[in-house]
């Protein structure tokens, strides 16, 4: 009984560290509040907080992981297959950009003071692999879209996820690229990118994109 409240224990400091970091990274921002302030809060020693994360900057991430694939299971419940292609995935880029934006804590990835460093942590921590239940379902819709000859069948589905998957991937190098075109050149990409997949018939039943 004794080793199982020592568990509980330690869950709960854990837990209440996470809950209250994720309090202040909300009000403050990641940039400004630091390890003190989350220990201050939860009303523990520094030392307790260095048993369950490694940094600030893996405690951030941790949460930014989890409320990212909240919003990405959101966005994918709205998302439907029967959609003109073009429309469903600006659709589903307009919902991403509006949930970060709503979101404190998703949308540091837009802060120029600190997105630089929350990209570095997200690369580190493979942040793509969590959200790897997307691509299946988006998969899916491609070869849904090629069936009903709305889409090029002389590209496989799978090369056609590579291509779209050009949109996610640019996101992760917007200081090279320039933050001043974000979100703006994904938008732009993934017009262009359909544009060059609409098969003829699907090029004309949407009536604006002519691939000839």
């Amino acid at each position: 009984m004794a080793k199982e409240n020592k568990k509980n224990t330690t869950a709960d400091k854990k837990e209440l560290i996470r809950a209250c970091a994720k309090e202040l990274f909300s009000e403050q921002g990641f940039k400004n509040t630091n390890v003190a302030d989350i220990t201050r809060k939860a009303g523990v020693a520094t030392g307790t907080f260095y048993l369950y994360y490694p940094s600030k900057d893996s405690l951030f991430m941790d949460i930014y992981l989890e409320e990212n694939i909240k919003l990405k299971n959101a966005i994918m419940a709205d998302f439907n297959p029967d959609d003109e292609p073009l429309q469903a995935l600006q659709k589903l880029m307009q919902l991403n950009i509006a949930g970060m934006n709503a979101n404190p804590i998703l949308r540091e990835w837009f802060n120029k003071e600190v997105f630089s460093k929350i990209e570095e942590n997200f690369n580190a921590e493979k942040g793509l692999d969590s959200v790897d239940f997307m691509y299946e379902n988006f998969l899916d819709a491609v070869r849904k879209w090629q069936d009903s000859g709305k889409l090029r069948k002389d590209i496989s589905a799978d090369m056609i996820m590579a291509l779209l998957s050009v949109v996610v991937v640019v996101d992760l190098h917007k200081e090279e690229i320039g933050m001043q075109y974000f979100p703006q050149i994904q938008a732009y990409l993934t017009e262009f990118i359909m544009a060059g997949l609409y098969s003829a018939d699907g090029a004309q039943a949407k009536g604006e994109v002519d691939v000839h």
